[in-house]
C-alpha cells in the first residue's frame, strides 16, 4: 500500500519546482512591465522653445524668424 503523505513522489516536487519557477519568472516580467509603464508617463512633455529649436534645426525657419520668435517665447 502506499501514503498518502508523500503526495506524487519526484514527479510532485518537479511540478512544485516548475510552478514556482513560472511564478517568479511572471512577477519579474509584470514588475518590469510595471517600471516601464511609469518612466513612460514620466516623460517631459515638450516645450514651445523646444518645438522652436526642432524647426530651426530643419531649416524650416530662418535665424532671423528664430530669434524673433524665441523673443516672444522669453
Amino acid at each position: 500500500m502506499m501514503g498518502w503523505g508523500y503526495g506524487m513522489g519526484a514527479l510532485g516536487g518537479l511540478m512544485m519546482l516548475v510552478i514556482w519557477v513560472l511564478v517568479i519568472v511572471g512577477l519579474v516580467y509584470l514588475i518590469r512591465w510595471l517600471a516601464q509603464s511609469v518612466k513612460k508617463s514620466e516623460t517631459k512633455e515638450e516645450t514651445a522653445l523646444d518645438l522652436l529649436k526642432k524647426l530651426y534645426a530643419k531649416g524650416e525657419i530662418s535665424k532671423e524668424e528664430f530669434e524673433e520668435k524665441k523673443k516672444d517665447l522669453v
